[in-house]
């Protein structure tokens, strides 16, 4: 029966625990509480890894540049491109957040939401020497986000500098950031479980009230995904690579697909990666690296969706943001997205890091648990398009893609 249980799909798992968590709090009422406990053991796993999953894969993807020469011609340009259209999405996930409100509405007082982390209200001075570690121990203790980013780039660009002298170091976070990513994959494994209880109580406890605000919010991060795909992703493909938009799209059908089953950007990457040189046309070494390299830092959907569930965790518990906190949700969504792991459930792991730092009730992974593989399905796609999209891009700048190879509508 173990096995049976462990050949259908994670996601048919978390769909089939939704539905049953429901109904079951449905049913039962505000008793459903009883079970929550389950929930937070699930939440209380997920906070345990998020230090050691955003340090290792921060520094093996610095490191993954390989040179630190490659940062001019196409390293360069991939990364200018990561960092704008992160920024982009994650605005616009703020600017949906901000107009259609899917946590306003929603009555929390039944519930005890714990200790609200206190908003950072420093200066900018105090901010910009914030990020400066004075011990990258107790950064990783006190599980502080932006000087734990600033420290593990840091490591990331001496084992560049480092050169040979590095390599065996960065094969340490090579395989730190695999062995993390496995651990990762053991605590989504409890996921099905998770989101029962936490279903159950938040339907027995908060009503119907709360299923509308969570139906709203997977709605607008499916809505969020389809605007970047299919508007910022075209624009960029049409107007800077000045390459067919239709044929870009038939080119990558195939790892679209690939990428919305399995929720993972790097479970994807072969895929990718034969769609950019097989059906685009780009050269195999820029293929390589931008794509393996935005597998890994590349997370324009997650980045969208950390904006849009901090408001969503910020109306539902009542926390009026600041125009300030708002710029600083962009910096860490933007960062949290760089350091989460492509594989299922990364960007849930990353909300700690964001809503601990405006101050955002941390107990709003329990509320969006639930819907969170449904959504991370569709902002995988997004990932994994626009990993697509910047390697072709990157490779018509530098002057390494066939033009002839991208496929045309008559080949399909």
């Amino acid at each position: 029966m173990l096995r049976t249980w462990f050949e259908i799909p994670l996601w048919q798992r978390v769909v089939t625990a939704l539905i049953l968590g429901i109904l079951t709090g449905w049913a039962w009422g505000p008793d459903a509480e009883s079970i929550k406990w389950i929930g937070d053991f699930f939440i209380k796993s997920i906070k345990m890894l998020v230090v050691p999953l955003i340090f290792f894969s921060l520094v093996a993807g610095v490191a993954a540049i390989g040179d630190l020469r490659k940062l001019g011609a196409v390293g360069g340009r991939a990364m200018l491109l990561f960092i704008i259209t992160g920024q982009i999405s994650v605005w616009f996930g703020l600017g949906l957040g901000t107009f259609f409100a899917p946590g306003a509405g929603v009555d929390t007082s039944a519930i005890d939401k714990g200790i609200t982390p206190e908003p950072n209200e420093t200066t900018a001075v105090d901010m910009i020497l914030s990020i400066i570690p004075e011990s990258p121990v107790q950064v990783m203790a006190d599980a502080q986000v932006l000087p734990l980013i600033v420290f593990a780039m840091l490591i990331g660009i001496g084992i560049l500098m480092a050169d040979k002298e590095g390599e065996p170091v960065k094969k340490v976070f090579d395989s730190g950031a695999v062995i993390m990513q496995k651990v990762t994959m053991i605590v989504m494994e409890l996921t099905p479980f998770g989101v029962f209880a936490l279903m159950a109580w938040v339907a027995g406890t908060l009503g119907l009230d709360a299923l509308f605000g969570l139906a709203k919010l997977v709605g607008l991060n499916y809505l969020g995904c389809l605007v970047i795909i299919f508007v910022m992703y075209s624009a960029i493909i049409k107007f800077i690579a000045k390459l067919p938009v239709r044929d870009f799209f038939r080119g990558i059908i195939d790892a679209m697909a690939v990428s919305y089953s399995t929720a993972s950007s790097n479970a994807t990457l072969p895929v990718t990666l034969r769609c950019t040189q097989r059906n685009l046309g780009v050269s195999p070494s820029v293929s390589s690296f931008v794509v393996s390299l935005g597998a890994t830092i590349n997370m324009n959907g997650t980045a969208m969706y950390l904006g849009l569930a901090t408001l969503f965790g910020a109306q539902i518990f009542g926390v009026d943001l600041t125009l300030g906190q708002y710029f600083l949700i962009s910096i860490l969504a933007t960062l949290a997205a760089i350091g989460a792991a492509g594989i299922p459930g990364a960007g849930l792991i990353m909300m700690a890091l964001v809503f601990g730092a405006v101050g955002v009730p941390l107990e709003t992974i329990a509320f969006v648990a639930g819907v969170d593989r449904i959504m991370d399905m569709m902002r995988t796609t997004t990932n994994v398009s626009g990993d697509a999209a910047i390697a072709t891009t990157v490779a018509v700048m530098t002057g390494e893609i066939d033009r002839e190879e991208m496929i045309s509508a008559d080949d399909v």
